[in-house]
Formats: C-alpha cells, sequence, structure tokens
C-alpha cells in the first residue's frame, strides 16, 4: 500500500503542475470577460476578454483593485461583497457600467462565484450582444422599406422633375438677369434631388453581387489613400492591424464604399478646423459571435472586427437608437442615408455594423464571416 502511494505521488505533482497553465488556457479561450478577484479586491486574474472589455493589459490589471477599473459607485462593488459574505454564487442581469478608461457606458450582466480561498470569480456578458441581433434584423427592415420607397421615387418624382428642368432652361434663354438666377435655382434644386433619389434607388439594387476572399487591409489602405488625399488630408491616421487576420467573404468594392463612408463621418465628426484630428484604423479576430441568418437555423461566425474611432465630439444620446435609420444626422446638409447604406451592405454581406459612442472615442465596429474554401479551409486574400 506504501509502495502504491508513493508511485502515485510524482503522478500527482506531474498533474498539479500542469493545472495552471491548463486553467489559464480554458480561462483564455472563453469569450467573456472573466476576472478573480482576491480579498483586499485586488485584481489576481484576466483573461483575454477582460483585457479587450476594460482596454487594460493584464499587467496593468494585476497591480489594481477593482473599484480602480470600475466606478466606485458600481453596484458590482456590492455584489463582489454579497458573494464573498453569502459565500454563495450571486447573478444579477441588466447592470449598467461605466468604464473611466474610455468614458463608455455598457450594459452587463454579471455572474459572480465564491471560491474556498475567499477569492470570487467575477464574469460578465455583455447585452449588447443580443441586442446587436435586434437592431441588426430592424436595419434589414429599414433597408427593404427604402427599396420600395426608392423604387417608387424613381418611378414618381425623376421623370416630372426632368419636365421641370427643361422648363426653367427654355425660360432661361429668354428671361432677364433675375429670372435667370431664379431658374438657374430651379435646375440645381432639380439636380439635387435626382442625385437623393439615385442614392435611394442604392437600396433597390438587388442584383446578385460576386463575393469571394477579401484581404481587408488592402481595403483599409485604399480607403485611407483616398481620404488623405481628399476630405481627410489634416486628420492623422493610426494603424492598429492584426496581421495575422484571415481574408474577409465579400466584395471588395461594396467593402471599401462602406469604410469610405465611415472614414468620412469619423473625418466630419472631426471637422475641418481641428488641430488634433485624428482617426484609427483597426482590425482584430474576435471569438464567440455567431449570427443566425434570417429563415433558417444556420448560424454564422463574425470573427473579422474592423473598427473605424475618431476623437470628435461623439454622438448625440437620442440620436443613438436609430443611428442607422433612413434620414437620420446629425449635419445641416446631410441627407442621412450614409450609415442606413453602410447597415444595407453589412447585412447582404451577414455582418453588422455597430456604434460605440463616447466623446473623443467614437467607434463604429463592422463584423464580417470569414472567407472559407469550398473544403473548409482557409481561403487566400485576393492579390493588391
Amino acid at each position: 500500500m506504501t509502495a502504491d502511494v508513493q508511485s502515485r505521488r510524482p503522478r500527482t505533482r506531474r498533474a498539479d503542475a500542469m493545472s495552471a497553465p491548463t486553467s489559464e488556457l480554458i480561462i483564455n479561450a472563453l469569450p467573456l470577460p472573466v476576472l478573480t478577484i482576491g480579498p483586499d479586491e485586488r485584481i489576481l486574474q484576466v483573461n483575454m476578454a477582460a483585457e479587450h472589455f476594460f482596454d487594460h493589459s493584464r499587467r496593468l490589471m494585476q497591480r489594481q483593485r477593482l473599484r480602480d477599473i470600475i466606478p466606485f459607485s458600481s453596484p458590482i462593488i456590492a455584489l463582489v461583497a454579497e458573494v464573498r459574505r453569502r459565500r454563495a454564487s450571486v447573478s444579477e442581469y441588466r447592470v449598467d457600467l461605466g468604464l473611466p478608461r474610455s468614458g463608455q457606458e455598457r450594459s452587463v450582466d454579471v455572474f459572480a462565484t465564491h471560491l474556498d480561498d475567499d477569492t470570487v470569480v467575477l464574469m460578465l456578458q455583455e447585452r449588447t450582444i443580443a441586442d446587436k441581433m435586434n437592431r441588426q434584423l430592424t436595419h434589414r427592415q429599414a433597408a427593404r422599406s427604402m427599396v420600395a420607397l426608392g423604387a417608387m421615387l424613381a418611378h414618381e418624382i425623376k421623370n416630372p422633375l426632368a419636365g421641370i428642368r427643361g422648363a426653367a432652361q427654355l425660360l432661361e434663354q429668354s428671361g432677364s438677369e433675375d429670372d435667370r438666377l431664379l431658374t438657374r435655382l430651379i435646375c440645381d434644386e432639380s439636380d439635387r434631388i435626382v442625385r437623393l433619389v439615385e442614392r435611394m434607388e442604392l437600396f433597390g439594387d438587388e442584383r446578385p453581387v460576386e463575393r469571394g476572399a477579401v484581404n481587408v487591409h488592402g481595403v483599409l489602405d485604399q480607403v485611407k489613400r483616398s481620404a488623405q488625399s481628399g476630405f481627410a488630408r489634416h486628420i492623422r491616421f493610426v494603424e492598429n492591424y492584426d496581421p495575422s487576420l484571415p481574408p474577409v467573404l465579400g466584395n471588395r468594392d461594396q467593402l471599401v464604399q462602406v469604410i469610405l463612408n465611415l472614414v468620412k463621418n469619423a473625418a466630419e465628426a472631426v471637422g475641418a478646423d481641428a488641430v488634433d484630428g485624428e482617426i484609427t484604423l483597426s482590425t482584430a479576430f474576435r471569438t464567440g459571435l455567431r449570427l443566425q441568418v434570417p429563415g433558417s437555423r444556420e448560424r454564422v461566425s463574425l470573427p473579422i472586427e474592423v473598427a473605424v474611432r475618431d476623437n470628435g465630439p461623439g454622438v448625440p444620446p437620442e440620436l443613438l437608437p436609430d443611428l442607422f435609420d433612413p434620414f437620420v444626422t446629425t449635419k445641416a446638409q446631410g441627407s442621412g442615408l450614409g450609415l442606413a447604406l453602410v447597415a444595407k451592405i453589412v447585412g447582404d454581406h451577414g455582418g453588422i455594423v455597430e456604434c460605440d459612442p463616447a466623446p473623443r472615442r467614437t467607434t463604429f465596429r463592422v463584423l464580417l464571416p470569414m472567407s472559407h474554401a469550398r473544403d473548409g479551409r482557409e481561403s487566400a486574400p485576393d492579390s493588391e
């Protein structure tokens, strides 16, 4: 019996030696933010999802207390204390969590568990993941309504406008100088309405689009060059790319249009007179988010994230629920169709677009599916 016990001890020590790195691998594999909190509120361990959620590195967080990364008045502080007092698991839903570093407000579900050494394991689930699905379906419904509206406007408005413009040009030939100013105004306004209708017609373009493996970094480089030579020449660009990012399944021209619209919006938010204007373009590979395809049981993974962030004043809170709807805009001369078109194109790609609003840190994120070859392997990206 003694020999049997001794023979088992080396295996036990080897198992103990492997438990720490194995548990770390498991925690890092979780797509939700996980933190372990010591008795003195010291942060002992965080996973990669928590680093991304709080926008802090692991080393920095492990030198801080819980109240250093969330407001001291947050109900999560009281929740951790209750878990430690009751020595039991406690869950709380729809908790508003402010992040001091980014200035963002997020709604999360909180799950806390007590361990034997008086450590508390804290797991957060952001509510916006569920809300993204509802918003995406709303964007698609809005886009479908724009299809019918665009077709109606094309038929009922463009033809009469052509007649009005033609009559104004005839009057211009025989009118006085004052009359010519008025007829020129009629022509200019008619042209402006036609351009608006033509933009709305884009929502009704249901022709099949060829899609393949697209290198999203090539798309970002093209948009950046175009912006720096035109509307964003006064703005500094920062690139934060994941070099190992696989190709996106999409149409290159349409993806260029999506990112160009987002960058143009960012540049307009920064303003033409800004001396410290900055736009950050970033990419990342995110696991854990899957979107169900409408009308089927198929679920598509959306691991590729493309983000456009600006240091402008931010989006007014009252516009956020309808930000991607047609005719919603903060610009005096804007049509409110740019973000609606972005939502349509991204939706057609099977992806999601979202906005994280914050003063000096507004971020638009596009989540897209990864391209696979027919045998299931990752596809090679298109040549640039």
